[in-house]
């Protein structure tokens, strides 16, 4: 007799998003500090914090511009 299976399916592969870096908007003040962040992290080998701020750039809102969903 074979055990019951105890999960819904196989697993799920999702793929790893190479879509690129968001560049900070020129005209904010905010992005522009995130990038120089974004820098200073990626000098130190901090790629956990380089991508932190990627998800902040690119979901910081702007005028004309909503959040991305």
């Amino acid at each position: 007799m074979t055990a019951p299976r105890t999960y819904p399916g196989p697993p799920v592969d999702l793929p790893l998003r190479l879509d690129g870096e968001p560049e900070p908007d020129a005209d904010c003040d905010v992005c522009q500090a995130l990038g120089e962040q974004r820098s200073e992290a990626r000098t130190k080998g901090d790629m956990s914090r380089v991508s932190d701020c990627n998800v902040e750039i690119r979901n910081h809102p702007h005028k004309g511009r909503g959040r991305r969903s």
